[in-house]
């Protein structure tokens, strides 16, 4: 007997939940299939070693909007971010950058390297803040299709009103962050390596990309979009881990009647009359729909869950030359005490509830990137550590803590037909030598390891290339263009599918901005 329901969501992602959620909420029947045995895709939490469980890919929260939270009612369901109270510790070589939330202090410590700087840096923040503010309000509305209709002329409208707002030397700043390089933007402003070092990361986060590439600049913008709490730009954790947002979520579609399947991977999708009307799953059940949203990669539900023949010959080329490029290898680390880095001695233990960074200069970024398009990797990463334990205790051991390590730059395909199952306790090695260089207790704290290498995450997560965004974040898979033009607005070439999961607009993070726009797209089609 075949099921039938209003709506299915292929993949248990926190998009493909936040969609279910809204969808329950609007009170629709929806059915989510997830091939996992969890849900929560890159968002959960694992013990990874006895006692000690962390956030296995992403780790931190900023993006999730504010809406999202409270219309899905996440924090009655159980979901509590804490705001990091630290800042950011740069580690440098015999020395390090500490800029912490008091701003005289952070003017003080960036004046150490260059008094310029230190008074700049007011101005930059402002401009970065203001400009993220557009673009915030941008994130939560469907973008316009080229050659659309009306809805998609009032959304350019409305759009073009947003920018209208913006003073003339924020239109110029925009203009600027939207298609200079990521170096350029820095070396305008600042003359200090090690500043530059620091907020560079930003510009590469998840982008296989080199800092003096033009587009970059924008991937620094995308992650000063978020807030904690009402905090614009703030960084905070999930207690009990990322894994605490999607259970919140997965709470919430329930509630409202949402069923979610684990272990229910989908073979494709069922079309008829050039329309979807269900799914098949591998274990040979037909559930029949009004529409599939799907919370995956772009290239595998145009190429893989669909027919592609479905696709005109324009979309067939352009989703086969979609980019997807990993740039990052995740590890966790059971800690049996906290790293003691060498410049901070007698300096306390407050920057672990922040952010610690191996970016020391915009030229360490670039070499990072073309080693590893050279080798496969780099031999003197980037890294972003937190070490979450500090804050919430729940995660180890007393007396232990877990340190996430997010590296930059590490390709999917490896040179010279190589594997990254056969390499990746030797980079894991390489990563934790680099940290110990820093802090030279931190090779013998180690106590337990969990690894996840670009193939890792494809594999685990069916990210095409391990890309953690679902796509490049560059200008041309971008807004209008991301990920066909003119299926900008969820609804994919195939009527009845809707894309809800980081190949969309706005892109990647946990902010689930996606899955919310296409539960709106589904719903206007519905009413």
């Amino acid at each position: 007997m075949k099921q039938k329901t209003d709506v299915i969501i292929i993949g248990a992602g926190h998009n493909g939940l936040t969609c279910a959620g809204y969808l329950a909420r609007a009170g629709l029947k929806v059915h989510v299939l997830e091939a996992r045995p969890v849900v929560g895709g890159a968002a959960v939490t694992e013990e990874f070693h006895p006692g000690f469980r962390n956030s296995v890919y992403s780790y931190s929260v900023s993006l999730l909007h504010p809406r999202v939270i409270a219309d899905l009612e996440l924090e009655q369901h159980g979901l509590d971010i804490m705001e990091r109270p630290a800042g950011t510790l740069s580690l440098l070589e015999n020395d390090h950058l500490l800029l912490t939330r008091d701003d005289a202090q952070a003017r003080a410590e960036i004046a150490r390297f260059s008094r310029r700087d230190a008074e700049r840096m007011a101005e930059f923040d402002e401009e970065i803040a203001e400009v993220a503010m557009t673009l915030r309000a941008l994130a939560t509305q469907a973008p316009p299709n080229f050659g659309g209709g009306f809805r998609d002329a009032w959304t350019l409208l409305k759009a073009g009103n947003l920018f209208r707002k913006l003073s003339k030397r924020h239109q110029i700043v925009l203009a600027e962050l939207m298609t200079r390089s990521l170096g350029d933007y820095l070396d305008m402003w600042f003359e200090g390596e090690a500043l530059k070092g620091v907020l560079g990361l930003e510009g590469v986060i998840g982008n296989f990309a080199e800092p003096y590439q033009a587009g970059t600049a924008y991937v620094l913008l995308h992650h000063a979009f978020g807030e904690v709490k009402g905090r614009a730009g703030a960084w905070g954790i999930a207690r009990g881990g990322m894994g605490a947002i999607s259970e919140s979520m997965a709470s919430f579609a329930r509630s409202k009647g949402a069923v979610i399947e684990t272990d229910a991977p989908v073979r494709q999708i069922i079309t008829e009359g050039g329309r979807a009307r269900g799914v098949l799953t591998e274990d040979g059940r037909e559930i029949t729909a009004r529409c599939v949203a799907a919370n995956v990669h772009p290239q595998v539900l145009l190429q893989q869950l669909l027919d592609e023949k479905l696709l005109e010959p324009p979309e067939q080329r352009r989703i086969q030359g979609y980019r997807s490029h990993s740039a990052t290898f995740r590890m966790n680390v059971a800690l049996s005490e906290l790293p003691r880095f060498s410049s901070m001695a007698g300096r306390g233990d407050a920057h672990f509830m922040g952010a610690i960074e191996v970016s020391p200069s915009l030229e360490y970024i670039q070499n990072a990137y073309y080693e590893a398009r050279q080798s496969g990797w780099s031999t003197r990463p980037v890294i972003s550590m937190q070490v979450p334990s500090t804050q919430d205790p729940s995660l180890a051991p007393q007396g232990g803590h877990v340190a996430s390590l997010f590296c930059q730059h590490f390709q999917r395909h490896l040179p010279d037909g190589r594997s990254w199952d056969e390499v990746k306790d030797e980079v894991a090695d390489m990563i934790i030598g680099t940290i110990d260089s820093y802090a030279p207790n931190f090779r013998a704290s180690v106590v337990g390891r969990q690894i996840k290498t670009p193939l890792d995450i494809e594999r685990d997560l069916n990210m095409v290339g391990g890309d953690i965004f679902h796509g490049a974040l560059h200008l041309d898979q971008f807004y209008s263009l991301r990920p066909l033009p003119g299926h900008a607005d969820y609804k994919m070439p195939v009527d009845g599918v809707f894309l809800c999961g980081s190949g969309a607009h706005p892109g990647g993070g946990v902010s689930g901005l996606p899955g919310r726009n296409a539960a709106q797209a589904i719903l206007r089609q519905h009413n």
